[in-house]
């Protein structure tokens, strides 16, 4: 924050407390529950972030060490945050087979802690629980209509993207990335891991399960140099090259990079996603840091969402398959979003507000990234002024 604060961003920059964040302050990365003094002062840190301007708590449950933190763990963090008018915003606990009680702690957080929820990302993960959206949809709604202030948003696109040491199961994170490659290098616990991978599972958010097989899995940003060369390939391609099995090729693949390797997998079904988009609930993020083609971070290899995501709404789902008119797009994009996270004089156009504006050509605009060729810049997008410059 200082580097930002001297340096300056081209962008507005608002960000969440971390309750990963907090919790790895007070306990580490340990699979342990706070003592109610090591409590006490996590709740301190979130009171301490949002008197410093944090807009919420934010959660990744699927992630180690998130997953070690119970529900009233999350709920006395999150009835912090929301004495000083925060949200809660969270990746859940699962998206996949543990879905529906994913999403019963999400509202069951916001309704005991008193705070708006936002579901991150909505989607509903693995073959066997393609068509579930409409449930999930219908939970919601039923939650909203009870009074519970639940929302959600949604990057619209097929694959994910995220660590792939989210396919390893929490236990074998506890301690951190260190002790998780010790873990993969012992043959005992390499093999309880791998038969683990290879059940299905409520417990943990098993992506293994979710996917048709290790083509499914396309390398994207890797943090060793001589990994470079895998960035784009699937996960079936590097087991043929390095000639092993996917499994220890996964396996190897996160000791080789420290456990830093980011990954897209595909295993979602392209009618969820859109019935996700529908809802006038759901606004529209695109779930990625920022990027450029050139540069260092040109030689990365993220997810296309990157650099598409809105036009590829725009496209996509307002002037081809005519899901959403523009003015619920504009809308998801801007007031929604800037609703949600409190800004009052962000996300309209109107006297007296600050003029972020975006100038394109509804007719022509369109997303360039691919899988295969991420690095490329949307088309048709002619102004972007910030605070009116």
């Amino acid at each position: 924050f200082a580097r930002i604060e001297k340096q300056g961003i081209g962008i507005n920059f608002a960000t969440y407390i971390g309750a990963t964040s907090v919790r790895r302050m007070v306990l580490g990365d340990e699979d342990r529950q706070p003592t109610p003094e090591q409590l006490a002062e996590m709740k301190r840190l979130v009171q301490e972030g949002m008197r410093a301007g944090a807009v919420g708590l934010s959660s990744a449950l699927e992630y180690a060490p998130a997953p070690y933190a119970k529900t009233e763990e999350l709920i006395a963090l999150a009835g912090e945050a929301a004495k000083f008018g925060g949200i809660y915003a969270t990746h859940m606990r699962s998206e996949g087979d543990g879905i529906m009680a994913a999403l019963d702690e999400a509202i069951r957080i916001g309704r005991s802690a008193g705070i708006p929820v936002e579901v991150w990302h909505l989607k509903v993960a693995g073959r066997r629980n393609f068509g579930l959206m409409p449930a999930v949809v219908a939970k919601i709604d039923a939650a909203r209509a009870t009074g519970t202030d639940v929302s959600a948003n949604t990057y619209a696109y097929t694959a994910w993207e995220n660590g792939l040491s989210a396919f390893i199961p929490p236990w074998a994170h506890d301690g951190g990335n260190a002790k998780l490659a010790a873990r993969l290098h012992d043959p005992a616990l390499r093999k309880r891991i791998r038969e683990e991978i290879l059940r299905p599972s409520t417990e943990w958010d098993n992506e293994w399960d979710e996917i048709p097989g290790p083509e499914a899995v396309v390398v994207g940003v890797v943090h060793k140099a001589g990994l470079l060369p895998l960035q784009g390939k699937t996960l079936a391609e590097v087991a043929s090259k390095w000639k092993k099995d996917p499994i220890d090729t996964l396996f190897d693949l996160l000791i080789e990079d420290d456990a830093l390797t980011e990954v897209a997998v595909f295993g979602m079904s392209e009618a969820d996603v859109a019935l996700a988009l529908e809802q006038p609930w759901v606004s529209v993020d695109n779930d990625s840091s920022g990027t450029s083609p050139e540069g260092i971070l040109g030689k990365e290899h993220p997810h296309p969402r990157a650099y598409g995501t809105f036009p590829r709404v725009l496209r996509k789902y307002v002037r081809e398959e005519h899901k959403l008119t523009l003015e619920d797009a504009v809308r998801k994009f801007t007031a929604l979003p800037a609703q949600r996270m409190r800004l009052t004089d962000r996300g309209v156009l109107k006297q007296g507000v600050w003029a972020d504006l975006v100038i394109f050509d509804p007719t022509t605009i369109r997303d360039t990234a691919t899988y295969e060729s991420p690095n490329s810049l949307s088309q048709g997008m002619e102004y972007v002024l910030v605070n009116g410059v």
